[in-house]
């Protein structure tokens, strides 16, 4: 699509007095050009003063360019407690993240004043961002940034519970790590906490609860139960995958993206939410493409995006319990009793952080003692100091990310070195940083405060000295455990859990297994033929984001290798695919690139090409 009709140095139309400005690039103004194209894929029709065009909660919808009067944003509309978000008028367009993931609603979007609207059904908004890399780059960057600042207002379903409770930081945790908007009510200090309880009926042995449209309640809902309420989740295609994806973690968003876009019936399950290790890192300064830094939570959001806008599908949570082969393909059972059946399976399911083998720990986990290090953990430190375990790179990230919230940050570290396993810009940073306390040859001896942490007692490995740090809260960044613990008895892991690929597998493989094939094992492949693993779950992997999505990327050209050999007639990569499982192939530009024309988790207006 043509760029701008404006001529060079002109600046675009200002906002209308009353108008939302658009500070960040989330409200964009169309151009003419850009309506006129528009207007050949939707319907213009007038609306009437008050009209509703999105309503909190409805799911699905269509995109909504505004071609006269004005459109307002507001969250619990034609309520008491309607608020007004935004302000819209002429050229530009409604929506945000949700319209193309399927989610819910977060809010109301009504005319305010009698106009006209050009509509344009979301599946058809779909296939022109897919087509169109201006236009889709726009729109995508816009709903980004009108997410993130929902996000920030508080806006969407309220979670009321104690701040104490294990299953109110699941929710929350849940909640954010997912990227929903919510806002937390602390059951032990906010005022409004006894006032909804009452308003409710519900005690506070009930909670948490969540509360959605100020009409529905959900009583200490499960993960499932409020991923559907929202729309988070989609339900896993009929029939066979092509590719069926284990973890969302950058090596298995990264498998979505070619395997969606190389035509293949792609599905991505995770357990809890996409991102994985990543998707905690308050800022990634050292990715490839970003040279101001990402958060781990945004660069995995776009790579979701990306993947859905090839076709691929993404079921969360969906926990993985177990896999076996099923005539020809494999079969993976989930914990809710639903099974998926794949061509082909990608093992993208990470590691998790190990736990601090410390007395007492345990109960404070949750409540100050915290594995991940984002806005969410940040937010209950309030003005107190905090403690850092850990000498690698998610140690360094979390550090600087509290020192800029918290007065102090005690950096805990064994070894003798502060660059032994951390990056040297981080070391830089941190040695420069006047809030950040580095102790090295320190191990955590003992926790010390009863509902949350008010010190730990650390001890120097070498002189055996002890003493007492001052810390509301514990950030623990001590090495991972594979996430394989379902799969111990389905393939060939290594001594640690991790799954081993290539020559280690085939080795280890029951007997037969290869020469039936008649080729080796591919270096990602596991000891099951058509299984491959991609990312920190992977033996001998390199434990980084860029790593990692390499793996998965590599991945899929196994994957058609694979298909390629088993299925008689089945093209392999840079070929026309037919489109397998009686799916068409996502729309847009080439969709065959390889992995050396773009990164699958860089998001630009080429978009893989």
């Amino acid at each position: 699509m043509a760029g701008e009709d404006r001529s060079p140095g002109t600046a675009p139309r200002a906002a209308a007095p009353d108008e939302t400005p658009d500070l960040y690039g989330a409200y964009p103004r169309l151009t003419p050009k850009q309506i006129r194209f528009l207007s050949g894929h939707g319907t213009r029709r007038p609306v009437a003063a008050g009209e509703v065009l999105i309503r909190e909660g409805d799911r699905g919808g269509d995109f909504y360019v505004i071609l006269g009067g004005s459109v307002a944003i507001t969250e619990y509309y034609g309520t008491s407690d309607e608020r007004l978000l935004r302000l819209h008028r002429q050229g530009r367009f409604l929506g945000e993240l949700g319209l193309l993931q399927g989610q819910v609603a977060f809010y109301t979007a009504h005319a305010r004043e009698a106009g006209e609207v050009l509509v344009i059904p979301v599946d058809r908004l779909r296939v022109l961002v897919a087509r169109d890399p201006v236009l889709g780059n726009l729109v995508l960057r816009a709903y980004l940034g009108r997410r993130t600042m929902l996000v920030g207002a508080g806006a969407g379903f309220r979670i009321l519970g104690s701040r104490y409770s294990s299953d109110t930081r699941r929710l929350r945790e849940f909640a954010a790590r997912n990227w929903l908007p919510h806002r937390w009510i602390d059951l032990e200090t906010d005022a409004e906490a006894e006032a909804l309880l009452r308003r409710f009926s519900v005690t506070p042995e009930e909670t948490p609860i969540v509360i959605w449209r100020e009409e529905q309640v959900l009583r200490n809902p499960g993960n499932a139960e409020l991923a559907r309420l929202i729309g988070l989740s989609t339900p896993a295609a009929d029939g066979d995958h092509d590719l069926l994806i284990v973890g969302s973690g950058p090596a298995g968003i990264a498998a979505a993206v070619y395997g969606s876009s190389d035509g293949l019936a792609t599905t991505l399950v995770d357990a809890f939410a996409t991102g994985g290790q990543a998707g905690t890192s308050s800022l990634i300064e050292n990715y490839l493409g970003f040279p101001s830094g990402i958060s781990g939570s945004e660069l995995a959001e776009r790579g979701v995006l990306q993947a859905r806008k090839f076709g691929a599908r993404v079921r969360i949570p969906a926990e993985a319990t177990s896999l076996e082969p099923d005539g020809g393909h494999y079969r993976v059972t989930f914990a809710d009793g639903t099974e998926a059946l794949g061509r082909t399976v990608v093992l993208a399911t990470g590691a998790h952080y190990r736990r601090l083998d410390v007395p007492g720990i345990a109960r404070l986990e949750g409540t100050s003692v915290f594995y991940a290090a984002t806005v969410y953990e940040a937010r209950q430190c309030g003005a107190d100091p905090v403690a850092v375990v850990g000498g690698g790179n998610s140690a360094g990230q979390a550090s600087l990310f509290l020192a800029e919230r918290v007065p102090r940050v005690h950096l805990l570290i064994r070894g003798a070195s502060l660059g032994a396993g951390m990056s040297r810009y981080l070391v830089d940073q941190i040695e420069r940083h006047p809030r950040v306390n580095v102790a090295l040859d320190t191990e955590v001896r003992e926790v010390r405060g009863d509902d949350t942490l008010r010190s730990v007692v650390v001890e120097h490995i070498r002189t055996k000295e002890r003493r007492a740090l001052d810390a509301c809260s514990l950030f623990v960044f001590i090495g991972a455990k594979p996430c394989t613990d379902w799969l111990s008895d389905a393939l060939a892991l290594d001594d640690e859990g991790f799954v081993l690929t290539g020559a280690e597998a085939e080795a280890r493989a029951a007997p037969g297994v290869w020469e039936s094939q008649s080729r080796g094992c591919l270096r990602l492949e596991t000891s099951l033929p058509g299984v491959f693993a991609a990312g920190d779950v992977r033996s001998g992997s390199v434990k980084r984001v860029a790593s990692a999505a390499g793996e998965g990327a590599m991945a899929v050209h196994h994957v058609h290798d694979h298909l390629g050999h088993t299925t008689a007639g089945l093209p392999g990569p840079g070929d026309d695919l037919p489109a397998p499982s009686g799916r068409s192939a996502a729309p847009g530009g080439d969709p065959h690139a390889s992995a050396t024309d773009a990164h699958p988790l860089h998001m630009t207006g080429g978009e893989g090409r």
